[in-house]
């Protein structure tokens, strides 16, 4: 037994409420080394020879990564505090003990020995996250690009490559004469990158966050846009931009004009005076968004700059009625922001959403107390490793785990799973060269299939493609004749369809049933659906996977039967038992 790998802490990574008097318990081992968890516990108050309230539940493996397990339990009681402590055995039928953070040979019977978990002060924790949002299919839309109410050529809209600051006149009327389309698709949330006043065509640069930029169509517009977003059923999320504001915001203009004597100087973070925007060889002598003088950092341990901020914030949410917030380079401010802001935006609608921008594991702003979900660029990764670098499957998988067995059970569901972003390369560019349009829709498969909430940004479902930025960030392709993807699109609509037919899929990392890595062929069961994914250009042959599907499951022609109902095909393709280039299937077992 590998006895350094074991990890757990009496914390709420660890040891969190999910309802009242219910519990879950988690702890960490390393990959394959341990048999089976039994978690021990029992009443701290009450000695044994009043009430005997001991109990012993074996814990599950809920997910595993290269390295580690990940075992949980869920306990229900109703006690003032309780002491509990692990039961490990290892393969080998060896045993330790774990609790109060140390390994023992011995069975403990002193409380002392044990961990502690009081059961109010968790309760008071508990993590209220917003049910209504698990699952949903996100759509990224970036206003200046995506549909414009104004005349534009053909020429300049469906310019590519694209610059910075190609203007295009997309706008919020333009956006809400699309609703159609996107309800069609299948869209549950639609996402807006930053709608207010700036001077750029990306507006990661506020000017004015009370007014939407007038390019876009001003506050009428965006009044309008929720009203029709709501009207179909659909839900709404804005971009919240501040962890920084443009040089030409009026608090860093008063400090451009008065310098020390500037009430606003403690907005922000700045070494010296006069102020210096630097240059390629110069840092910015105040803190920035990555070294860019326009874009300075706020200080928002300020406590006017946090008032103002949380103003912005409950503002759009009580005025305008938006479902929810995306926080723009949310990792890059600190946890007391989030912490109040959260208080403050839950007071206005305790059912918002709130979404950090991280490109990392983060579970330490996802405990309930700041975010309730983030951008998961560890799907975007691990997608673009195994369609874009044919990296080998159980590395996906892998990567899979290791978000459900660090985060905690309610935030899995909500998790925005991307494919590319206004940050990153199109996934047709950058992982599609060889494989194409077939690659794409396999990916795409995948993250709708997949727990989590898949997110699409504008275009990929008609086959956009798009370097980094700003080439990422072309006009919408709204003509299927020339330009846009009418096949795709289609199985786009299937999929989003099929999922929201499909509930099953929402929460829980599906059982590998099957991975070939020479063959390049996966498949997972979810409930009753098995998956089965063909990650390459020759057909597979379905047959063959007959007595190598874990629980003896055979998928076509068997001697039984012809095998389980096939309920959904990404291709065209009539025969059940294959599967083409980059094809996937699923089938019931009902």
């Amino acid at each position: 037994m590998i006895k350094a790998a074991i990890m757990h802490e009496a914390t709420r990574e660890y040891c969190y409420c999910v309802a009242p008097d219910t519990f879950k318990i988690r702890i960490v081992t390393a990959k394959d080394d341990v048999k089976g968890i039994l978690l021990h516990g029992r009443d701290k108050y009450l000695s044994l020879d009043i009430s005997d309230t001991r109990f012993s539940i074996p814990m599950v493996k809920i997910a595993s990564d290269d390295i580690r397990d990940y075992f949980e339990v869920e306990v229900k009681m109703n006690m003032l505090c309780l002491r509990y402590y692990f039961e490990i055995t290892d393969n080998h039928g060896h045993k330790v003990f774990f609790g109060d953070d140390q390994l023992l040979d011995y069975e403990p019977t002193d409380i002392e020995e044990m961990f502690d978990c009081p059961q109010s002060i968790r309760e008071e924790g508990i993590a209220l996250f917003p049910k209504w949002a698990e699952g949903k299919v996100v759509y990224q839309i970036f206003p200046s690009r995506f549909a414009t109410s104004k005349y534009v050529s053909e020429e300049q809209w469906y310019k590519a490559p694209i610059e910075w600051n190609d203007k295009l006149c997309g706008d919020l009327w333009g956006i809400i004469n699309k609703l159609d389309y996107l309800k069609e698709l299948g869209v549950d949330i639609v996402y807006l990158t930053p709608i207010f006043k700036a001077n750029t065509e990306h507006k990661y640069d506020t000017v004015d966050y009370y007014q939407v930029d007038p390019d876009f169509g001003g506050n009428e517009a965006l009044k309008e846009l929720v009203e029709q977003i709501h009207k179909r059923g659909m839900y709404i999320m804005l971009d919240g931009v501040f962890n920084h504001t443009s040089d030409k915001f009026f608090a860093f203009e008063d400090v451009l004009k008065n310098g020390e004597e500037s009430q606003y100087k403690d907005w922000y973070f700045i070494d010296s005076f006069p102020l210096d925007r630097g240059s390629k060889e110069r840092k910015p002598n105040y803190k920035t968004f990555g070294y860019y003088g326009g874009m300075p950092k706020l200080n928002l341990t300020n406590k006017d700059a946090l008032e103002y901020v949380k103003g912005v914030i409950c503002h759009y949410l009580a005025d305008y009625g938006i479902d929810g917030w995306r926080l723009d380079v949310a990792d890059e401010i600190g946890h007391k922001f989030w912490k109040e802001m959260r208080i403050a935006a839950k007071a206005i609608k305790p059912d918002a959403l709130i979404v950090g921008e991280d490109w990392h594991i983060c579970a330490d702003f996802l405990e309930g107390d700041e975010w309730d979900s983030c951008m998961n660029y560890a799907w975007f990764k691990a997608l673009g490793r195994l369609y874009g670098g044919n990296g080998p499957i159980h590395e996906f998988v892998s990567k899979l785990g290791q978000v459900r067995g660090r985060y905690h059970s309610d935030v899995f569901p909500l998790l925005w799973n991307l494919m590319d972003s206004h940050d990153t390369k199109r996934f047709l560019s950058y992982a599609c060269e060889e494989g194409g349009k077939g690659k794409m829709l396999s990916a795409a498969a995948l993250t709708m299939l997949f727990p989590g909430c898949p997110f699409i940004y504008y275009g990929d479902e008609v086959g956009m493609a798009g370097d980094y930025d700003p080439d990422n960030r072309r006009g919408m392709l709204w003509d299927t004749e020339k330009y846009a993807d009418p096949d795709m699109l289609d199985a786009y609509k299937r999929l989003a369809a099929f999922r929201h037919e499909h509930e099953e899929l929402w929460k829980e990392i599906p059982e590998v049933v099957f991975i070939d890595e020479v063959e390049r062929v996966m498949a997972f069961k979810q409930d009753k659906l098995v998956m089965i994914f063909n990650l390459k250009e020759n057909q597979v042959d379905l047959k063959a996977l007959n007595g190598h599907l874990n629980a003896g499951i055979n998928m076509c022609d068997s001697e039984g039967g012809d095998g389980p109902e096939l309920i959904f095909k990404l291709s065209a393709e009539k025969e059940k038992c294959i599967l083409g280039a980059y094809d996937v299937a699923v089938f019931s077992l009902a």
